[in-house]
């Protein structure tokens, strides 16, 4: 039993990943290429954990190629730490983007003008944009 594999069905039962998932993951290289008994694909029990990492990764909002050039830095001495610091900037601009998109909707709901191209306050946001500065910018104003 210490040589238990898994077939392509059972990593995707016990990880709620779809088969064609698991397939192209191998494909593009997230996945180390299983061993084959009789032409089918036959997993160790730590692909089911392998995948388990790359849906982690995928959730906290990495890409399927920055998953890959995570894990080979890992695996690799790599500097992984690097690959974090890079998502970890890139979420905060996002949030910073979201939380000003949030606010200028947020402020059309409350806008006592009935048409918002009468709202002094949209047409500076407006005029900032056209100005050249990015919505963030615009929307501080």
């Amino acid at each position: 039993m210490a040589d238990e594999r898994l077939t392509i069905g059972e990593v995707a039962d016990r990880t709620g990943v779809a088969t064609s998932a698991l397939r192209y993951w191998e494909e593009f290289g997230l996945l180390p290429a299983p061993a084959r008994v009789s032409g089918q694909r036959r997993y160790p029990p730590s692909a089911v954990e392998h995948v388990g990492l790359i849906l982690l990764l995928r959730d906290v909002g990495f890409t399927l190629r920055e998953i890959k050039a995570l894990v080979g830095a890992r695996t690799s001495g790599g500097d992984w730490r690097e690959l974090q610091r890079d998502k970890l900037a890139e979420l905060d601009r996002q949030i910073a983007r979201m939380q000003a998109a949030r606010g200028a909707i947020a402020h059309g709901l409350s806008c006592p003008h009935d048409n918002v191209f009468e709202c002094p306050n949209f047409a500076d946001v407006l005029a900032a944009r056209l100005a050249g500065a990015s919505f963030e910018e615009a929307h501080k104003h």
